[in-house]
């Protein structure tokens, strides 16, 4: 496994990022090990909804995980707001960095991450390959 930290500054989406360095890199298989930092716009999709909620107010990003490569991504969040409330769910395009967010990566060289759908769920789910 390569390891690698970032910071990502004020203004940044923090997925679009994520999915655009994975695409420049050509990173098969990769995943979250630590994120922490502010949003001053979520956008999270809660389980079981079709749509996306968004909040826009200062948030402190409490925890994030995922997976992702060069051809898909699955991430979920969890944020609180100034009084302490804890929301979170799938990570959406349109979560904007407030001050910075500080993320480790794991990449897992010898893997490759890819969709495939899933006749028992209905929905393109994980699918693992190993690299030869």
């Amino acid at each position: 496994m390569k390891v690698h930290c970032f910071r990502l500054e004020p203004g940044t989406d923090i997925k679009v990022w994520l999915e655009n360095w994975a695409k420049k890199e050509k990173i098969t298989a990769a995943f979250l090990l630590s994120c922490i930092g502010s949003l001053s716009v979520a956008k999270i999709r809660y389980a079981g909804k079709k749509e996306t909620t968004t909040i826009k107010k200062p948030l402190e990003i409490i925890s994030m995980n995922g997976l992702f490569s060069n051809k898909r991504s699955h991430f979920h969040i969890s944020v609180s707001d100034a009084k302490g409330k804890v929301t979170g769910g799938h990570l959406k395009e349109g979560c904007i960095v407030r001050t910075t967010a500080e993320l480790v990566v794991g990449e897992l060289k010898d893997l490759a991450l890819e969709n495939r759908q899933d006749a028992a769920t209905g929905y393109p789910e994980l699918r693992v390959k190993r690299k030869r």
